[in-house]
């Protein structure tokens, strides 16, 4: 996961001026996109694919696989690559109606998307006996099928389902040989965490005879609201279950749909936050680093670390070769000690994830796009496309696969995932009977969440975990609720910084609150109640 961990925040409107400037610009560069398969002198078909790639990720005809692609498909390929950008160039070419045969990437065409321009895809629902595949995956993999379908019963995106993945994607890190050579036990309640800090601060643990030392870290804060490696994991110290990192605020208590950015329990957060801001415990550059800046500090230089407690993929993964091994994964921490609350962990539906493939509805050569999808959610490929190509970066031994180091001893295996495919953006089903001896960052991970298990232990999946991934809203509901959200998140996401950075979260607490309510949420958590009702009402 990490490198590129993925961003559900709500899109920002553009306005219409804008967008009708920047479609004339955009059609010189994506050239004869539109969905049509023109045939080259063989008769061979040709397929224009437009994919969204992580900058780290080599060009697309620099992978083997995609060879093996073009072969089962029986066709070619044109592609365009997109690494940077994609709001600024999706919207207007949404909003022109010129769209490739397929687009590609990790939530890249979204529910919003399909909702406002759905006449643009293909529906896909009646073409499964082109897809066998994705039928199986349909019929395999519980809640695939209901994750793909609109509420007027359409298919227009695809879902990637990848067996192995733990339920966290953040795990919980402190460098342990930081409390060795201080003497200290690792914390279990924020107090202790805020002691550990200090001691971090003042202790010059890394020995280096410099105060270099970064306490805590956690990754950038965006505006649409908080992700994977945040503080928000502190959420689950109070009892409150949130979902995917945190989101846009909702969670799920008995049954009843709420948000967190009005509960006491967040504020709560903040304060703590404040607290050890106030006393330089969080790096200074936390609210403006970019997500690298974020990681390389991390590395520290040869073996001197410089981070104390952060959040991370996998121990390798967040700290580097050089000084992983000095760190240990914790558990969640509790508010405070003897509380009666349960203490819980971020629940992220990371095994099966939304909207990963579109077709044109304007494909003039249907049935080559069709072989093209479903060769995608072939095992051989799946594999490939997360991890790389057979042979450099997999071993394939009759059914089995086995995922291989680096080639480049310089990288982790998660930088080397991204760098070698599309890795966790694409279409990808890796069957749950499937033989897959895992990369170490990602067995590393599985083994840096069994300190988190005692917090899903006893968790009621149905009543405590918000289902925001499963509930198929109506254009209109989706286009409010959305419209709320950015009005609320234009509010609460500023607060945030202000008040971990300058304090204030006490005093201005009421009027906040009162303004964030008369953004819409109470209308949004009224439309959201509603369709977690009927959503558990059809589980039956």
């Amino acid at each position: 996961m990490s490198h590129a961990a993925r961003d559900q925040r709500p899109r920002t409107t553009r306005r219409i001026a804008a967008i009708t400037s920047a479609v004339a610009a955009l059609s010189l560069t994506l050239g004869a996109c539109t969905g049509g398969a023109d045939a080259d002198d063989d008769g061979t078909p040709t397929i224009s694919v437009m994919v969204i790639k992580h900058p780290l990720t080599k060009p697309m005809t620099e992978m083997a696989w995609v060879a093996q692609l073009e072969e089962e498909a029986g066709v070619e390929i044109t592609w365009e690559e997109v690494s940077a950008d994609w709001d600024q160039k999706k919207n207007p070419m949404l909003a022109a109606g010129d769209i490739p045969d397929l687009i590609i990437g990790g939530n890249a065409i979204n529910d919003a998307d399909l909702a406002t321009f759905g006449s643009l895809f293909e529906d896909l629902s009646d073409d499964m006996a082109a897809l066998p595949n994705v039928q199986e995956m349909f019929d395999d993999v519980d809640g695939a099928e209901l994750l793909a379908t609109s509420t007027d019963g359409k298919v227009q995106a695809l879902p990637s389902f990848k067996n192995f993945w733990p339920t966290a994607i953040s795990h919980q890190y402190i460098n342990q040989q930081w409390l060795d050579e201080l003497g200290l036990e690792a914390p279990t309640t924020w107090d202790e965490l805020y002691d550990v800090l200090v001691a971090f601060k003042e202790g010059d643990p890394n020995g280096n005879g410099e105060a270099d030392e970064i306490p805590m870290d956690f990754s950038p804060v965006g505006t649409g609201g908080f992700g994977y490696f945040q503080p928000m994991m502190l959420l689950g110290s109070t009892g409150m279950q949130i979902v995917g990192g945190g989101g846009q605020g909702y969670f799920l208590e008995d049954g009843e749909v709420k948000n967190f950015f009005v509960d006491e329990r967040y504020r709560d957060v903040v304060e703590f936050l404040n607290r050890c801001w106030a006393a330089g415990l969080i790096s200074p550059d936390a609210f403006t680093q970019d997500y690298s800046t974020y990681q390389s500090v991390a590395r520290g230089t040869g073996d001197t670390a410089r981070v104390g407690f952060s959040w991370g993929w996998s121990g390798s993964d967040r700290f580097g070769p050089g000084v992983y091994q000095q760190y240990t994964a914790m558990a969640p921490l509790l508010q405070e000690e003897g509380q009666s609350e349960p203490v819980r962990w971020s629940y992220d539906f990371e095994t099966l994830t939304r909207n990963h493939v579109a077709m044109s509805a304007a494909s003039e050569n249907k049935d080559a796009v069709l072989r093209v999808i479903d060769a995608f959610y072939s095992p051989d490929i799946s594999v490939q496309v997360l991890f790389g190509d057979l042979g450099t970066n997999v071993e394939k031994t009759g059914d089995a696969y086995a995922v291989l180091p680096p080639a480049d001893a310089n990288l982790d295996p998660s930088t080397w995932k991204w760098t070698s495919s599309l890795a966790d953006n694409g279409p990808i089903y890796l069957r749950e009977d499937m033989q897959v001896e895992l990369p170490t960052d990602l067995a590393e991970a599985v083994e840096d969440a069994v300190p988190l298990q005692d917090a899903y232990a006893d968790l009621d999946v149905d009543a405590d975990v918000f289902p925001s991934l499963f509930l198929k809203m109506t254009p209109e509901d989706i286009n409010s609720t959305n419209l709320n959200n950015t009005a609320m998140l234009g509010v609460t996401m500023p607060k945030f910084a202000e008040w971990v950075t300058a304090g204030g979260a006490g005093d201005g607490w009421d009027d906040y609150v009162t303004q964030v309510e008369q953004l819409g949420l109470e209308q949004n958590l009224e439309v959201m109640q509603r369709y977690y009702d009927e959503y558990i009402a059809a589980k039956g």
